[in-house]
């Protein structure tokens, strides 16, 4: 990519097109196309075509997607479904037409079969039943990765898939309904200390296992995968190690500095047993995360803990 080049990153104002937003910025890209959900309705297709024969972008960022923890892709299942699949087609299909020189499209590690081996390798994808709770969420990102395939194989676009791990950062969602689950945890320790309340309820058992990837180091790796990458397969990203959701939830309540009780919720959803990405490929590529999580919990905490 040249300095120069137009370049569109699609849901600029979410956690992840901001944090790319930011590294293309800080690398000196200068012709950044961005638009709101206000100014550009994503699902209709008829705007998201003349936004693209207006701008003519030479590359694309697809950040842009309806997102939620396990309670809102439980509850707005139709909601997830559609509105993906509607923004990752209109867009994908813009771009071929429009003849845009590269996409990444970004996924999510929901993709893979509930009972998926681990670490999960790139090619588990599609191997065995999805878990409940996010099906339509998945299936939606599944949909992405196939129409980039497709379109690279019938028409020759260059169009790349990464696939990120759970993640937080600047601008992450920390509504207590539909937020992930440590967003949420700093969250509910921070209140917590505030209002000197003697316990936190964490939900389900505490034993799923989870990887978490600073977005920040996201956003260097798809400015990475664009620049050097230009195959069909997908990529994971993420930072090959994970924590259950107990060990998550002591060294939030350490870091927020809370000394009351922690309690689980078995009554609520545990979701997927374990999620940990294989991330052999894309370290084969040369890039690897920098930020490790307590690091990165602790700067976000001191972003954040005024804004409650």
């Amino acid at each position: 990519m040249n300095k120069s080049d137009k370049i569109y990153v699609a849901g600029h104002n979410g956690m992840v097109g901001s944090a790319i937003v930011r590294q293309l910025q800080k690398n000196g890209f200068t012709t950044l196309l961005t638009r709101s959900s206000k100014e550009l309705d994503l699902t209709n297709q008829a705007a998201v075509n003349r936004f693209f024969e207006t701008e003519k972008p030479a590359y694309v960022f697809l950040a842009a997607a309806k997102v939620g923890g396990i309670q809102a892709n439980n509850t707005y299942r139709a909601d997830f479904l559609y509105q993906n699949l509607m923004i990752e087609a209109n867009i994908i299909h813009a771009s071929y037409t429009n003849k845009v020189t590269k996409l990444l499209f970004l996924g999510s590690s929901c993709i893979y079969p509930k009972m998926a081996p681990q670490p999960l390798k790139e090619a588990y994808l599609l191997s065995g039943l999805l878990e409940e709770t996010n099906e339509p969420y998945a299936i939606a990102k599944i949909a992405g990765i196939k129409l980039c395939e497709s379109y690279r194989r019938q028409y020759g676009c260059n169009f790349i898939s990464a696939m990120p791990t759970n993640l937080y950062g600047p601008n992450d969602n920390y509504d207590l309904n539909n937020s992930h689950v440590l967003p949420a945890l700093i969250r509910k320790f921070h209140t917590a200390k505030k209002e000197n309340l003697p316990q936190v309820e964490v939900w389900g058992t505490g034993t799923p296992l989870r990887e978490f990837l600073h977005v920040d180091d996201l956003a260097e790796a798809c400015l990475f995968l664009m620049e050097n990458y230009n195959k069909e397969q997908f990529v994971n990203v993420g930072a090959g190690v994970d924590i259950s959701i107990k060990e998550l939830a002591m060294l939030i309540k350490n870091i927020v500095g809370y000394e009351g009780e922690l309690t689980f919720n078995p009554s609520k959803p545990d979701g997927t047993p374990r999620k940990l990405m294989n991330v052999s490929k894309i370290h084969s590529l040369g890039w690897k995360h920098k930020i490790e999580l307590q690091e990165g919990i602790k700067k976000i905490y001191a972003e954040v803990k005024n804004l409650f």
